[in-house]
């Protein structure tokens, strides 16, 4: 009996075998069929926040299922970039990342253990860049006059940042590479003690987000010298982008938020999020909204694994000029 069996229990091993796939590529094609959790790896508030709740109201109107926003702040982001790379790639654990969790944060410290590899890179969802701006109380007006103290004073002049490897202290640092100037950083624990030193004087230039910077800028409170991006903001064409000065003319950098899954989710629940992504991008509501929050959504398809090789070759490029390597 047990010799006739054990060519019966192998037959239906194979057939187990044969089935995995088809059960894998029907599980896909039910895919959605609970709620999809979109982690932002920040406390609440903030500019990656309300991209993530904002992109998760929509794309749970396109997928037919609830989407829950999920807030794991901590370690400039990289606890909450770290969950979803260990997460099961099934589409139902997402990731609505910026800058310093997704490509930033690996390259200035060995705590993070995570690669661009651990993810499924899915698309673009907005961008917008980042302003420097000069105090009331340093009397500069434009880049022109920046770079001209600047270079007459090295090592005179301050300018802050929201921390150490932020992609506004790699702005900040892109600027004094190319200019080629030298000002301290000084790094903030969050935007808004970085603001009151300016406002009060005792901090000569600082590095916004947009959305941050715009508020003090309308007030008078600060002056803009230039927009990070390689061309003006559409929300704020005002405004110069730095690139306008011969001295910057390779300046590029903006902080940008992008829809990532863990490494090796199927085919079809790619191509289903893409998908879905792409209707969500073309919504002129999302759209306004974006705007609103001085973001920019793209009106082409991005290459997304190119754009993130692109971007971080950039940030280790300026990563080991500052030599900020933890």
């Amino acid at each position: 009996m047990r010799h006739l069996r054990t060519p019966r229990l192998g037959a239906l091993l194979a057939l187990c075998a044969l089935a995995l796939p088809f059960a894998a590529a029907a599980q896909a094609d039910a895919y959605p069929n609970k709620p999809i959790t979109i982690v932002v790896a920040y406390p609440p508030g903030g500019s990656t926040d309300l991209t993530g709740r904002t992109f998760g109201q929509e794309l749970s109107t396109r997928l037919g299922v609830p989407v829950v926003i999920e807030n794991v702040g901590g370690a400039g982001g990289a606890i909450g970039a770290q969950k979803v790379a260990n997460a099961a790639p099934d589409g139902y654990t997402l990731l609505v990342g910026a800058n310093n969790e997704v490509a930033i944060n690996r390259l200035v410290t060995s705590a993070v253990k995570y690669k661009l590899s651990d993810f499924t890179p899915l698309g673009m969802i907005a961008s917008q860049p980042l302003v420097l701006v000069a105090s009331n109380s340093t009397g500069v007006k434009n880049i022109g006059e920046f770079i001209q103290r600047t270079k007459a004073n090295p090592g005179k002049f301050s300018y802050g940042s929201s921390g150490v490897g932020t992609s506004l202290h790699l702005a900040g640092e892109m600027v004094k590479e190319q200019a080629g100037v030298f000002l301290t950083h000084i790094p903030y624990r969050g935007v808004a003690p970085l603001a009151n030193d300016l406002l009060g004087g005792s901090l000569e230039y600082g590095v916004f987000v947009l959305s941050s910077g715009l508020p003090h800028i309308k007030s008078g409170k600060v002056v803009a010298l230039g927009t990070t991006e390689a061309k003006r903001s559409a929300v704020t064409p005002d405004i110069p982008a730095l690139s306008e000065h011969p001295a910057l003319k390779g300046m590029d950098m903006g902080t940008w938020f992008v829809l990532m899954g863990p490494a090796k989710m199927p085919e079809p629940v790619v191509a289903r999020l893409k998908k879905a992504l792409g209707e969500v991008l073309q919504s002129p509501d999302f759209r306004k909204k974006m705007e609103a929050a001085s973001s920019t959504v793209p009106t082409a398809p991005v290459d997304i694994q190119k754009f993130l090789t692109d971007e971080t070759a950039k940030y280790q490029k300026i990563v080991d000029f500052a030599k900020i390597k933890e």
